[in-house]
């Protein structure tokens, strides 16, 4: 007997599962939609947020382990600060406390380091000016000196240089704990050295500078009319006299005869270069030049050790010059050839 297929039921079978199978298609559509849904929304809301802490003068690991509760990450920078209570504390914190970030935002923290100096130096037998001139250097970056020095400062004469210094407090190895101010007592040098004042009179100002230079002496100068018989330009008056024994404390007292109507012969200005600049405990170089008119090269009237008060001294030079006064190598001080002493701003300088 021949079978045949009942096509009725081969028809239902596979309607059935093909209504099975697009069931099931569709579920899984919906479950991969769903699915991309849930991770577009949750990529779309982004990181969760956190309140940025106030960190600051908290000790280093505290902030650390904050940090890591508000899954935010440190960025650490190190510098030295103004006491050594600071070492390890936090001194500034970017963004500021009370921001509001991004979980996994990196926070900068500056760390105290200490303080730059943790003991004071033996500055006994050493040079006040070179003491203060390393102090200088050593806190040109800082707003506030850390270490400083207590003026006026405290003298007594010693068979010490001038400017020695004898005693310090602190004493040296002392800690340093904050900003910290030294005293001093620095040497006048031995007790009323007595030094022969050489003749001086006949000779040009610039020739008489450089002798009291030599002899360690001070000086000040003053200008009068020049008289018949007489040079002008050149010392007809001193006072002590030569040979007089006078003590290196003190200055010798020079007068020179002025041209007519303050010119030269060869019509050059002549005048009484005046300045005063702060008392030192040693004599520190000094030099008096002119810039003529034309520009070019600087013309060097005076040099000089001056340990303070007012500073005199004639000049001549062409109209239009600029005098200029250095002190150590630095100028201090510029003035117009023949017009009255002015202040100029370091920025004119």
């Amino acid at each position: 007997m021949r079978f045949k297929p009942d096509l009725d039921s081969i028809e239902a079978y596979v309607t059935g599962h093909a209504r099975s199978f697009v069931v099931m298609a569709a579920a899984v559509l919906i479950v991969v939609g769903l699915a991309a849904l849930t991770v577009f929304f949750v990529a779309l809301r982004g990181a969760e947020q956190a309140l940025v802490p106030d960190l600051r003068n908290r000790e280093l690991a505290d902030a650390l382990m904050e940090l890591q509760a508000k899954e935010l990450y440190p960025r650490i920078q190190v510098r030295y600060s103004q006491s050594a209570q600071e070492r390890g504390l936090i001194l500034e914190q970017d963004p500021r406390p009370g921001t509001i970030v991004k979980a996994g935002r990196r926070i900068r923290l500056v760390v105290s380091q200490g303080v730059m100096v943790n003991t004071i130096e033996d500055y006994r037998g050493r040079n006040i000016e070179e003491v203060r001139m390393d102090l200088r250097a050593l806190f040109a970056s800082s707003s506030m000196p850390f270490i400083s020095i207590k003026e006026p400062l405290m003298y007594e004469f010693s068979e010490e240089p001038e400017g020695t210094i004898l005693e310090q407090s602190p004493e040296a190895g002392s800690p340093v704990a904050g900003p910290e101010t030294l005293e001093f007592v620095v040497s006048r040098g031995p007790e009323r050295v007595l030094i022969a004042v050489p003749a001086l009179t006949g000779l040009a100002p610039a020739q008489a500078l450089g002798r009291l230079r030599e002899a360690g002496l001070g000086f000040t100068f003053a200008l009068r009319p020049v008289r018949a018989g007489e040079r002008a330009g050149i010392v007809v008056y001193q006072e002590p006299a030569a040979d007089a024994a006078l003590e290196s404390t003190r200055a010798v007292a020079l007068l020179v005869s002025a041209p007519a109507e303050g010119r030269a012969a060869n019509g050059d200005l002549f005048g009484l270069f005046e300045y005063t600049i702060p008392e030192n405990p040693v004599p520190l170089p000094v030099r008096l030049e002119y810039v003529p008119p034309a520009g070019g090269n600087r013309v060097t009237l005076a040099e000089a050790d001056f340990a303070g008060g007012a500073f005199t001294f004639p000049y001549q030079a062409p109209p239009g010059s600029v005098l200029v006064f250095s002190m150590m190598n630095r100028e201090i001080h510029r003035q117009a050839v023949g017009a009255p002493a002015e202040e100029l701003s370091l920025d004119e300088i």
